[in-house]
């Protein structure tokens, strides 16, 4: 039996979207980035982590890009289709995976340091379910319908939530699935599981995590990345 820090995982890689935000003629998983796509600097990153031995990318049925990118042969990828939201993409790679424990990584986080991956997985030596995330440090306001500061909220308990995020496989399956057929908010997978009354664990991050949401966001990334493939894919 392979003793739990050295067991390897599988990722499911949600690359269905649209990223209306970005104001591209394209998704954004295929904006360009440092002489790659965001989709392959991401999934670079992923699979040069030593545990991590497999990847699954849900991509949208008539993605007319996603066949003309040079890693989409790799041996250690497969892709499936993906599905109107989030969750229908992450299910669909889900059904494609056999393991105990699977990864949920978005397509547009392409500065995941490998040593928050790292503390991640120590989690099922645990058997423990968790996320990647960093406490607010700002003021955090809430704002009423008309645009004015409705009360000002306790940030002391509050998180940037990051992926990617790490459950069994087959708690996650059941939670999503339950989720969608209940008509429930999920906007991750962690909102699935606590949906579904699992516990999830907060695992700091490192903010350079970034998804690349909106054009500002790229320079961000650039920045980080750069970093990160100098320093090994670690950030320090």
């Amino acid at each position: 039996m392979t003793p739990p820090s050295k067991q390897q995982f599988t990722v499911v890689v949600p690359a269905a979207g649209v990223g209306k935000r970005m104001r591209s003629n394209m998704p954004k998983q295929y904006l360009p980035l440092l002489g790659k796509t965001l989709l392959e600097h991401c999934l670079d990153n992923l699979i040069a982590h030593p545990r991590i031995k497999h990847i699954v990318v849900a991509v949208h049925p008539h993605d007319p890009y996603f066949a003309d990118l040079p890693i989409a042969q790799a041996p250690w990828l497969t892709r499936v289709n993906g599905g109107a939201e989030r969750a229908d993409s992450v299910l669909a790679g889900l059904r494609a995976i056999d393991d105990e424990w699977v990864l949920v990584h978005d397509a547009a986080r392409p500065c995941l340091p490998h040593q928050d991956l790292d503390a991640l997985l120590d989690l099922a030596d645990e058997e423990q379910g968790g996320i990647l995330a960093y406490a607010v440090r700002d003021t955090m306001k809430q704002a009423n319908a008309a645009g004015f500061v409705a009360t000002t909220l306790d940030r002391s308990h509050l998180w940037h939530a990051l992926t990617p995020q790490f459950f069994p496989l087959a708690e996650l399956r059941e939670a999503l699935t339950l989720a969608l057929n209940a008509n429930a908010v999920i906007t991750d997978e962690a909102s699935a599981m606590e949906w579904a009354g699992k516990p999830v664990k907060l695992v700091e991050g490192n903010p350079c995590n970034i998804k690349v949401t909106q054009p500002i966001d790229l320079m961000l990334a650039e920045f980080y990345l750069s970093k990160l493939l100098k320093n090994g894919r670690s950030f320090l």
